[in-house]
């Protein structure tokens, strides 16, 4: 195992984050309706597909990939805080530019994002545990999971709750704020992930060849699996797509508040997951134009 990494952090960029984190979750939650949850009991078929590959199927492949190449602890660890990750808020925006189903997709944000207040620090502690190479690690950053478990009903449930309850009150302000809000919500991400990557660009470019293929596997591997059990559960194309972008999209911004907040010294880890940010966009951009020019049947 390589020693911390050294990664600049001002720590009072961490309230920014959050801010962002909320926002963002706030915005998708808008356009959420209890009707979006009880889809799920009336057509779960799609849904389920898409929630057993998010949170099962991806934390073990990634823990059992990781545990077989003996990734480095630090490496590991950072790709399966993102496994543990729900879906990220952009996949329904690629679901729809790919002609998917975008209630189904809705629907599986809300109900993972609910989830993940529970899954992700359980995921996160249990496949960490179970890979030889990062529990040692592990133990020495300390894992809080109740105060992880904490955080994330702060930035995904009460944000969430907070956004149906305004969108169900407000609907003009749904109209006219949903898009802008998504949209500067991610110019602002990015931008924070961009500076991020500015004040540690030596060790960016030091590390690049190490977890760039990583990433791109492991985003690579998400899609698979989204793609893969919609395709054995025989579903339909829109279904299929709605699915495969969910699980390859993931909140990599949910990752970045829980080590900005618990694991500020653990470099490896935050590199694997703001870089995920900006290359989940990319294959999911890249994805959705292909599906868009491709017909359904």
């Amino acid at each position: 195992m390589s020693g911390a990494l050294p990664i600049q952090f001002d720590p009072a960029s961490l309230i920014l984050l959050n801010i962002i984190m909320a926002c963002m979750m706030f915005g998708v939650s808008l356009s959420l309706r209890l009707e979006d949850f009880k889809r799920i009991a009336l057509a779960p078929v799609a849904p389920l597909a898409g929630l057993f590959a998010q949170f099962l199927l991806l934390p073990l492949a990634t823990c059992l990939f990781t545990w077989a190449l003996k990734i480095d602890a630090e490496l590991a660890l950072g790709m399966i805080l993102v496994a543990s990750c729900p879906g990220g808020s952009f996949s329904n925006i690629m679901t729809w530019l790919g002609r998917g189903n975008v209630a189904v997709s809705v629907s599986m944000t809300a109900v993972s994002s609910l989830a993940a207040t529970v899954l992700t620090p359980l995921n996160f502690a249990f496949y960490g545990w179970l890979n030889p190479h990062t529990r040692e690690y592990l133990t020495q950053i300390t894992l809080e999971p109740g105060g992880i478990l904490l955080l994330v009903l702060l930035v995904l449930a009460l944000p969430l709750v907070l956004g149906m309850t305004t969108g169900r009150k407000l609907p003009g302000l749904v109209a006219r704020s949903e898009k802008p809000l998504r949209i500067a919500s991610l110019l602002v991400f990015l931008g924070f992930v961009g500076i991020a990557f500015s004040n540690n660009f030596g060790l960016f470019i030091e590390r690049f060849h190490s977890f760039f293929w990583l990433v791109v596997f492991h985003n690579l591997l998400a899609l698979s699996l989204g793609y893969g059990m919609a395709l054995l559960l025989k579903l339909p194309v829109p279904d299929r797509r709605a699915v495969t972008m969910e699980v390859g999209i993931q909140n990599s911004g949910l990752g970045l508040v829980i080590l900005f907040t618990f694991f500020p010294e653990a470099g490896g880890m935050m590199l694997i997951t703001a870089f995920w940010g900006v290359w989940h966009l990319v294959s999911g951009l890249t994805l959705s134009q292909i599906w868009a020019r491709t017909a359904h049947d």
